[in-house]
């Protein structure tokens, strides 16, 4: 298994790597969101449309990662980390490519778009969406160095505050999500009952981003805490 060029190609010198390469895919799917609503919500759809491609390009290659890594991720003993904590970090990263294709999906299915008075509130909440995603990818990256160290060092310190950052990330768009039901809640009476019914959802979707992505980093500080 380790002669195999995809495993060198794969994992280089660190059976996290291609976990990070898994997360900065991620990563770059939560950043065409932003971008993905400013079009939709300016009537924009064939560029809405070109970013919604991209979003699906990047979850299909997401999973294509994912499946590799399962099937080539190492069973060694001598790993620094489980293979069972290592897959259970993979699945939980992997669900926000699957939020963002969820999120762009429905909009696009439906042909959506938010009241004008709440396009700035929402930029907000989306863009601090993926700030709190950087910072679980920020932490992931900083893995390697725990496994050269043996989970002891400034390295560890570092993770701690990044994973505190990203704690206080996921709560300040948990009130940003407040902030926007509100809005939707002061409108909600002059739109169409249903119409109303999935921009509540989508709102809930995008807060899912963030939730996602504490819990990667909660899996990341039961890791390097066992």
């Amino acid at each position: 298994m380790v002669g195999n060029p995809l495993f060198n190609q794969l994992f280089g010198r660190s059976p996290i790597t291609p976990i990070q390469k898994h997360m900065n895919v991620a990563y770059e799917t939560v950043g065409k969101l932003g971008p993905y609503f400013e079009a939709v919500n300016g009537g924009d759809w064939e560029e809405a449309e070109r970013l919604y491609d991209l979003i699906l390009e990047l979850e299909s290659k997401a999973d294509d990662l994912k499946s590799h890594i399962r099937l080539n991720l190492p069973r060694s003993l001598f790993m620094p980390v489980s293979r069972s904590d290592l897959l259970e970090l993979l699945q939980m990263q992997d669900r926000i490519p699957n939020r963002v294709k969820d999120i762009a999906g429905l909009v696009m299915g439906r042909k959506m778009s938010f009241p004008k008075q709440m396009g700035d509130v929402l930029l907000e909440f989306i863009d601090k969406s993926k700030i709190t995603c950087g910072f679980a990818l920020e932490a992931l990256d900083g893995l390697d160095e725990l496994f050269e160290t043996g989970f002891s060092g400034k390295e560890v310190d570092l993770i701690h505050h990044l994973i505190s950052e990203l704690d206080q990330a996921e709560h300040e768009n948990d009130r940003l999500q407040v902030r926007v039901r509100s809005q939707l809640f002061e409108i909600e009476k002059d739109l169409y009952p249903v119409e109303v019914m999935f921009l509540y959802r989508v709102i809930e979707w995008i807060g899912d981003v963030a939730d996602h992505s504490q819990t990667v980093g909660n899996r990341m500080m039961y890791i390097i805490s066992r």
